[in-house]
């Protein structure tokens, strides 16, 4: 269009709108995820459409908040092909109408954080085994990046295309030292702001706990919320009874539940390290298989406050209870 102007400003990224053509469920080892469902009457569609004469100029301003959503059933598969009306988005309790709707596929940026502490030198084998299996579910268009710790965080391999790279670079490091595991994770909320995607996410593999980091959970939680990545993570832990009783491995679960739940990842424990690769290949997919809801906030103040989101569900008919991950919350514009 000539003489046209087209501004676009917005909080998150942009993507295309897709819809599904059938629902889908798909089946992998067990784990925890809630959320909320209900059941009620349409979301409403009010928003107008508006006529574009040839040659006028147009500005749009978009303040778009895009959230990332995973379904799963009573059984923790994956359910695919809901639609939008499938789907209510609540900000600060207030219903948003949900304007752009997405569930495709499509090319992310994702960080790897690998702990390489003396804690995990007898898991060590099987984590690597279970990064191999993670980066078989990715697409050529994806890219990846390494972060390992233990007495530091260091970055293994800056943003790549081939993850063989990778793992061979993994398969040169041995565990030994503390765990600075909070600052593995700044270092690679760090290194995502250069990630070409606009779907980010990190992935850490660690038996928990830390205690020689600089940053403390208070500075990570922050900058979880403030980040556009969704964490998930791997926990490899001993059973309750033969853990040692050290206040920050006893605190790992929980830490990696927190900053998980933040983003709308999720937190899977694993006490036999043999299921590692089954579940590193759930995460994939996974990833792949999640909805993407945008939505215009009605709250159009500039004041830079945490604005709570949930996300419920009203399944089709015929499903069984299903239950929904979504990030908490984002912190609004400012001044």
């Amino acid at each position: 269009m000539s003489n046209s102007l087209i501004a676009t400003r917005s909080l998150l990224i942009s993507f295309s709108f897709f819809l599904p053509l059938s629902i889908g469920i798909w089946h992998f080892p067990t784990s925890a995820a809630a959320q909320s469902i209900v059941s009620s009457a349409d979301v409403k569609h009010d928003t107008p459409g508006k006529p574009i004469q040839q040659g006028q100029s147009v500005h749009i301003d978009v303040n778009l908040a895009l959230v990332n959503v995973t379904v799963t059933d009573p059984y923790d598969r994956v359910v695919t092909g809901l639609e939008p009306d499938n789907f209510r988005v609540f900000e600060n309790n207030i219903e948003q109408e949900i304007q752009y709707f997405s569930s495709e596929d499509v090319p992310i940026s994702i960080g790897v954080i690998f702990d390489l502490s003396g804690s995990m030198a007898n898991k060590v084998g099987k984590a690597k085994e279970a990064t191999l299996q993670f980066f078989k579910t990715a697409n050529p268009q994806d890219e990846f990046f390494l972060v390992s710790f233990n007495d530091r965080a260091q970055l293994i391999s800056a943003f790549t295309n081939n993850a063989d790279d990778l793992q061979s670079r993994l398969s040169f490091t041995s565990a030994k030292g503390r765990t600075a595991l909070l600052d593995a994770i700044y270092l690679g909320l760090s290194e995502m702001r250069t990630a070409r995607n606009g779907k980010r996410a990190l992935l850490i593999i660690s038996d928990g706990g830390d205690n020689n980091s600089r940053y403390n959970e208070r500075d990570i939680k922050r900058l979880v919320r403030e980040a556009n990545t969704q964490l998930y993570s791997i926990g490899i832990f001993d059973p309750l009874e033969n853990r040692n009783r050290t206040p920050e491995e006893l605190n790992g679960p929980s830490l990696l539940n927190e900053v998980t739940q933040l983003t709308g990842g999720r937190a899977f424990a694993v006490e036999n390290i043999n299921d590692l690769p089954d579940i590193a290949t759930k995460i994939g997919a996974e990833l792949r298989n999640q909805y993407v809801l945008g939505y215009r906030p009605s709250d159009k103040q500039h004041d830079s406050r945490w604005r709570k989101i949930k996300i419920k569900l009203r399944a089709p008919k015929g499903l069984p209870p299903l239950s929904v991950s979504a990030k908490t919350g984002y912190y609004g514009p400012g001044s």
